[in-house]
């Protein structure tokens, strides 16, 4: 068997294996995160994290299937490592930028819901005060 074939072999294993993983984590260790992004509500945080799971598998598989092809045919196990070690590195790198800017954009939701959490009035308004009378205005013709 050419070099270059296990070469593509090992790549595919090793790729498809670490992204698996990493969707897994992610998943498993997002629930609560995304729970709380989405204030609670656990049902929609499920699907949420469901959808980025497959949206994760379809670009880091179309990615790896994409980067399969080698440029140069290898011819001894030095290739074949060298070869390995430029796919496979550049491959974790992809996974790791997806994590955070996945991790950027949640974070970004939960601040602003954070926000819109901090400046709503903790008490309903109880009355209302026309504009002109109070004790920080000054009395008609002394300004």
């Amino acid at each position: 068997m050419d070099l270059t074939v296990v070469a593509y072999v090992i790549y595919l294993l090793i790729s498809v294996a670490l992204t698996i993983w990493v969707a897994r984590t992610l998943s498993r260790n997002g629930k609560v995160f995304l729970a709380d992004v989405l204030h609670g509500n656990e049902k929609l945080a499920d699907a949420v994290n469901h959808l980025l799971v497959v949206g994760f598998y379809l670009v880091n598989l179309g990615f790896v299937t994409l980067y399969l092809k080698n440029s140069e045919a290898v011819t001894d196990a030095r290739g074949l490592f060298d070869a390995l070690s430029l796919k496979v590195g550049v491959v974790l790198l992809v996974l790791g930028v997806m994590h955070l800017g996945n991790v950027y954009v949640l974070n970004r939701i939960r601040r602003r819901g954070m926000m819109e959490r901090e400046h709503t009035p903790p008490v309903a308004p109880q009355g209302w005060t026309p504009p002109g009378t109070g004790p920080w205005t000054a009395p008609v013709g002394k300004a």
